[in-house]
């Protein structure tokens, strides 16, 4: 109750602007996080500018998983933080020394505006590359103030020296020189005892803090020394908005970027290493490459400067022209070196791979990770038998929580390696993906078994697979007994489809085939539903929506 009554204040008290002038001096520290929420919530973006540009503490966290049904922060909202971030570099009421806005990106278009990952990527870069202007601007005045203050020093410092010698002078008596006792250290010997004195203080902190390895840790931490905040978030770089992120990540300035999920898309092997170079090593924990064309070659160059980061935990490579046959000369040679490349990421635990066509290679792959593999999506690979077989025998099989292998056919001779697998993974496996894998009612029944095994299953996505209305029947039968298991995404049974499908449909062919409009899709909804009323199961939600399913799949 009072969490609440703390939120509905909040949101009354940002509501009227024009009179946070009055309030905001006197707003205690454990209230502003409060209150910003409040005012994202509310879309006040002044309220957003004014509670960022003196933000009280350390650290400032924007983003993160969303609730089920929370929006994503409004576009205005995030401008004014950005803007907000750079006066307060100026502004000696903020503490701030690291936003933390991983996760903040929405969808293009979504409700409320949000900004997507591309906008919020250049808009970042820009912040950067204006905050070190500023902070130029700033360092020219007081490097002129400097330089006349120290004109005057000089000008003192020599009527001293003058004065000096004329009193010097007077002092001699007679034959004999007057002794005079030492005075202060002059002004030359003040200053090299200093710079000795930080000079010797840089050593000691040094040596305490390890500051040594390659010419890049070294050149990384004395940037991070000069930056006065750093920026962590996901960056999502295309060709248009390369040369903005390189400048960006190449900057020394108040302002440091760094990275945890890098997702390039359409740009060459060339700009990826420049922008691998460019990042820290430390943060970064996922790479997401997507229709670029690396080729085998391309990504057997990628691999080893990914092992410059000791974090990363992703591997993402969506159709990125990767074709390897053995009766290509070189695919040998080039197999070891992907193997090798591989063998490198010590902490890879999320492997992606879609249409590379590997038929055959994937134990080449899979068995050099020194780590067992907790996600693994293979969808469009044209897997073959022995990859099936070797997948349910390696040492990723009982540590896998997801697993995608949509889109690669499943027959008899394949099936044994599926409930085998599905053995292994019963006890860890939270998401499964059989879409398009050609399973009829047929195989379905042999399947229904090691399926319902898995206790552990949260979700799963059976869509475009050639199933009656019987075969469905069974399928959600099953899914209603299965503890875990919280969504289904079901294909839509071939009754529901217009007269003409082959006897054996494509997923293709399931996809593009349309609906038959004197059957009521509803119908089928109902009937599913009310086998799920039967069986006392009330928390399995159903749907057919292939679309719009991975919104629906709510953790």
């Amino acid at each position: 109750m009072a969490q609440s009554l703390v939120r509905l204040c909040a949101k009354e008290v940002v509501s009227d602007h024009s009179s946070s002038p009055s309030w905001l001096r006197w707003v205690p520290r454990e209230l502003y996080r409060a209150l910003l929420e409040a005012a994202f919530a509310c879309r006040r973006p002044l309220a957003v500018g004014e509670l960022v540009q003196r933000w009280p503490e350390r650290t400032l966290r924007v983003g993160g998983r969303r609730k089920p049904g929370q929006a994503a922060p409004n576009r205005l909202c995030i401008q004014a933080l950005l803007l907000a971030i750079v006066k307060g570099l100026s502004d000696q009421r903020s503490a701030l020394q690291v936003l933390d806005i991983c996760g903040l990106q929405g969808d293009e278009g979504g409700v409320g505006d949000p900004m997507g990952g591309w906008s919020l990527t250049v808009a970042l870069c820009t912040m950067v590359v204006q905050a070190r202007a500023g902070a130029q601007r700033t360092q020219r005045i007081e490097g002129d103030r400097e330089r006349k203050r120290f004109s005057a020093l000089e000008s003192e410092r020599d009527l001293k020296r003058e004065r000096g010698q004329r009193k010097g002078g007077k002092e001699l008596h007679g034959d004999r020189e007057k002794t005079v006792p030492p005075g202060p250290a002059s002004e030359e010997e003040q200053i090299k005892g200093i710079r000795r004195r930080m000079e010797m203080e840089r050593k000691r902190v040094n040596a305490e803090t390890g500051l040594g390895g390659s010419k890049r840790e070294i050149e990384e931490k004395e940037a991070n020394c000069d930056a006065l905040v750093h920026v962590r978030a996901d960056l999502f770089v295309n060709a248009r908005s390369w040369e903005r992120v390189r400048v960006a990540l190449g900057t020394s300035g108040p302002l440091k970027l760094q990275c945890r999920y890098l997702r390039v898309e359409e740009i060459s092997v060339a700009s990826i290493r420049t922008l691998l170079n460019l990042l820290p090593c430390r943060g970064l924990l996922g790479i997401d490459v997507r229709y670029s064309s690396l080729g085998v070659a391309g990504l057997a160059e990628l691999l080893p400067l990914l092992s410059a980061f000791p974090e990363l935990n992703s591997l993402r490579l969506h159709y990125c022209n990767l074709d390897i046959r053995r009766d290509h000369l070189g695919q040998e040679e080039v197999l070891r070196d992907l193997s090798q490349g591989l063998a490198q990421l010590k902490e890879l635990r999320r492997l992606s791979l879609t249409a590379l066509r590997l038929p055959g290679q994937l134990r080449l792959l899979l068995s050099s990770l020194p780590q067992p593999l907790e996600i693994m999506e293979l969808p469009y690979l044209s897997l073959s038998p022995a990859d099936l077989a070797y997948l349910s025998c390696s040492h990723h099989a009982s540590t896998l929580q997801q697993l995608d292998i949509s889109e690669n056919r499943l027959d008899k001779d394949t099936l044994p390696s599926i409930r085998r697998l599905l053995s292994q993974a019963s006890s860890s496996l939270q998401h499964l993906s059989l879409s398009g894998c050609g399973l009829t009612d047929a195989l379905l029944g042999h399947l229904l078994p090691s399926l319902g095994g898995c206790w552990a299953l949260k979700s799963l996505a059976f869509a475009l697979n050639p199933l009656s209305m019987a075969g469905l029947l069974d399928l959600v039968r099953t899914a209603a007994r299965m503890p875990s298991l919280r969504h289904l995404l079901y294909p839509n049974p071939l009754e529901d489809y217009q007269p003409g499908l082959p006897d054996l449909p494509s997923s293709a062919q399931l996809l593009d085939w349309p609906l038959n409009e004197a059957t009521d899709v509803n119908m089928t909804s109902s009937q599913l539903n009310r086998v799920l009323i039967e069986s006392g199961c009330s928390e399995l939600f159903l749907t057919c929506d292939l679309l719009n399913y991975d919104k629906d799949l709510l953790e």
